[in-house]
């Protein structure tokens, strides 16, 4: 009882620190993609690109920019990596070209999967300049396409969503540096590890000597948390105490997580000029995080079998710092943004423990979602919700004084068939090959979980593991690294193109038949739709996996 008392605790003070920044840390992102003033540094960085920052683009072209900037920093980081011998702080590590490969991809694609042991593979140099810069303009770059397709529902009878340089460019400096610099301090305050040595020595009880790897983690935790990223400086990622020690950390890293998804939604109120459509929004991200946490919460604190029942939970893969509430939160919390980060073994939870997260992802990862992604992935269903309830209607649907056609539902269809047809190919692409029994450490319904897991993880962006599968081999960096590249861009094309469709209509005014937007009956049609998307698409799998396990 004493143990749910504090997993409530904890839940109240990261409402009311969410419910604080929710206001001026909104406004202040509406503001800062909606002034024409640029800042004396950003000035410096368009001269250096060659970019005329008072340009805007067509969505080709801020796609194509987007696109380009994506892959291309893909390819440096495989470089950076493939080099990691010839830099400082390399401690003699290298990485395989396969590794390199999906690394790229992963940090590129803010899906930030990691099939390699960072403390015996990465150097501080790799980890500082390469992967951290990474978890820095992969985030940027959702906030930038966020933010066109805003401009494509405010702006009519043009074709122009702003300039994708200056919205990288103003994400990066603006609200990601500042905010990371802030809370770095506050994680070396609350005792994350900071530090450019290769290890420490320590002495055991029994008097021997030990090495203890170490590196600058708490820089690197800040944005992996703020941008929704998730890539661990060590193995162990943010269960590892020199990442996460203790339970305030747990909450200021899960407070990152959730602060810019959620203040987003009045983002997107204020620039629609009606407060009330990201209201609806953010009722509907809630709604769904709670949903998934109790049921991960009171799965893992009634488990079945003796031993969990002696120990008062599913206390296995869990560290003793966080307990249930504290790992079932941050479990919640990172599958529901496209984070990643872990503070438990996912694989431990029960059937229906593990299976919370497992459809938490299959959602879309808009409970809140990721940095940018989590508000245009929930337009893209707001958009589907809409269009059905025309057509059981009869009328031609409207969303926010935009009719949506032919054009704009085809795009928000791929939008959202893009991740579940990934993830159901490739998950049945693997599970056909007889080398991936080798590479799956539990038989049954629970391996069956551990690949679905892993391409739902990439497909996503996420990046989080159910672990118990070593995916080292050739197929699954190549597989996976082509779901994230794919479940990454795919989305992102099909949404700007929607967005474009958009931004050329004229605003059509409210009359008798349009559907109200800004009430529990669109919040109530949109969680539906959601929820039945992901019910028509992933039930039967998740029968053969998590379903299974939990009733066997």
């Amino acid at each position: 009882m004493s143990d749910t008392w504090a997993g409530l605790i904890q839940v109240g003070i990261l409402l009311v620190a969410l419910g604080v920044v929710y206001r001026p840390l909104g406004g202040f992102m509406a503001r800062v993609f909606t002034t024409d003033k640029h800042w004396r540094v950003e000035r410096v960085i368009y001269r250096l690109v060659r970019v005329d920052p008072e340009s805007e683009q067509r969505w080709p072209v801020y796609a194509l920019g987007t696109l380009a900037f994506g892959l291309v920093s893909m390819l440096l980081l495989y470089v950076l990596q493939r080099i990691q011998p010839l830099l400082p702080f390399a401690f003699g590590r290298s990485i395989p070209a396969s590794m390199a490969f999906n690394n790229a991809v992963s940090f590129g694609t803010n899906t930030n999967w990691q099939s390699y042991v960072p403390e015996s593979v990465m150097g501080h140099t790799v980890q500082m300049l390469g992967l951290a810069v990474h978890n820095f303009v992969s985030a940027a770059m959702g906030i930038a396409v966020a933010v066109a397709v805003i401009r494509g529902f405010v702006r009519h009878s043009g074709d122009r969503l702003g300039n994708f340089w200056v919205d990288l460019t103003r994400a990066t400096v603006r609200i990601l540096l500042p905010i990371s610099f802030v809370f770095a301090i506050v994680l070396v305050g609350l005792g994350v590890a900071m530090s450019v040595h290769q290890n420490i020595p320590v002495t055991g009880l029994d008097g021997a000597q030990h090495s203890v790897a170490i590196a600058p983690a708490a820089s690197q935790e800040a944005i992996k948390e703020l941008g929704t990223n998730g890539g661990g400086i060590f193995n162990a990622n943010s269960a590892h105490p020199f990442e996460n020690p203790n339970s305030w950390s747990n909450l200021v890293e899960i407070f990152l997580l959730l602060v810019i998804p959620v203040s987003l939604t009045r983002t997107f109120g204020i620039m629609v000029g009606n407060r009330r459509q990201g209201h609806v929004l953010l009722s509907v991200m809630g709604a769904l995080w709670a949903g998934v946490l109790a049921v991960t919460w009171w799965a893992e604190a009634h488990p079945n079998g003796p031993a969990a029942l002696l120990a008062g939970g599913g206390t296995e893969g869990k560290e003793t710092r966080f307990g249930v509430p504290g790992s079932s939160l941050f479990a919640t919390s990172t599958t529901g943004t496209s984070t990643g980060a872990v503070n438990s073994m996912h694989d431990s939870y029960s059937g229906l423990g593990g299976g919370g997260p497992l459809f938490h992802m299959m959602l879309g990862e808009i409970s809140p979602g990721g940095v940018g992604t989590g508000i245009y992935g929930i337009l893209v269903m707001a958009i589907i919700a809409v269009f059905l309830a025309g057509l059981m209607v009869g009328r031609t649907p409207e969303y926010l004084g935009k009719k949506l056609g032919r054009r704009e539902v085809t795009y928000a269809s791929i939008a959202m068939l893009a991740m579940p047809v990934l993830v159901l190919v490739f998950t049945g692409l693997a599970l056909a090959l007889p080398s991936t029994q080798n590479a799956l450490n539990n038989p049954g319904a629970h391996g069956l979980s551990e690949v679905l897991y892993a391409y739902t993880s990439a497909s996503n962006n996420n990046g989080s593991a159910f672990a118990g599968i070593t995916v080292t081999s050739d197929f699954f960096e190549s597989t996976l690294g082509i779901a994230m590249v794919l479940g990454r861009f795919i989305p992102i094309l099909a949404t700007l193109g929607l967005a474009g469709a958009l931004v050329r209509q004229r605003k059509v005014p409210e009359s008798t038949g349009t559907l109200p937007t800004t009430g529990p009956l669109f919040a109530s049609m949109l969680t539906g739709t959601v929820l039945l998307v992901a019910a028509l698409t992933f039930v039967p799998a998740l029968a053969l996996g998590p379903i299974a396990e939990a009733m066997a």
